[in-house]
């Protein structure tokens, strides 16, 4: 499936597509084929407390803050959802993206960790598909994480150990795509989320 489906605010207000996986699992890949083919998704941008990666952008791929800052925000009610993923490395989401892609009219596309996952599917039941993008297996997530070549080798074993914890809670999700041939893992979501716009889900 290769075609833009129309913008019907009135049909994507207040909705949610939350795609989570383990770190290297290729969800934001998978993500961004789906924002190119659908319209009425929006990106939300998540907050982060760590520093920026080479190339990362400041609004565009993370709302970068520093920890006291995110943890002053989060005493003021300022996310709908947050977590300590690592030490020091806090993730969330404000309320204000939310708020401002739903005034766009658009549905609001989340690329989150795990718990970040389920964390918003719990608050948003019936107006959020959740969906889990499954690694072929963890010794690929290993290879996929390794030749990233942009951590040490004891971080890349330590986020394998959490993506065997992660990988558990699959079934938590409402779907999950197995994503072994990327093309037809892009696929699979993209007629999924369509189905799931349309009503048929």
């Amino acid at each position: 499936m290769n075609q833009n489906i129309p913008i019907d605010s009135t049909a994507t207000n207040g909705r949610l597509i939350i795609f989570s996986a383990p770190s290297g699992a290729g969800k934001t890949t998978i993500m961004r084929h789906l924002l190119q083919h659908l319209p009425q998704l929006e990106f939300s941008v998540s907050a982060c407390s760590r520093p920026p990666r080479p190339g990362e952008v400041d609004g565009r791929d993370y709302h970068f803050m520093s920890e006291p800052d995110f943890r002053a925000r989060a005493e003021r009610g300022e996310f709908v959802e947050w977590e300590e993923v690592y030490p020091g490395h806090l993730y969330g989401t404000l309320w204000s993206e939310l708020h401002r892609i739903w005034a766009n009219g658009h549905v609001v596309a989340f690329d989150v960790d795990v718990k970040g996952g389920l964390n918003l599917k719990r608050k948003f039941p019936s107006s959020a598909l959740a969906v889990f993008i499954m690694p072929p297996s963890v010794e690929a997530l290993r290879q996929r994480l390794l030749a990233r070549n942009t951590e040490t080798l004891e971080k890349v074993e330590m986020r394998v150990r959490r993506a065997e914890l992660e990988m558990a809670q699959a079934p938590s999700f409402d779907t999950i795509v197995l994503n072994d041939v990327l093309e037809e893992a892009q696929g699979q979501a993209l007629s999924l989320v369509s189905e799931w716009l349309l009503g048929g889900l």
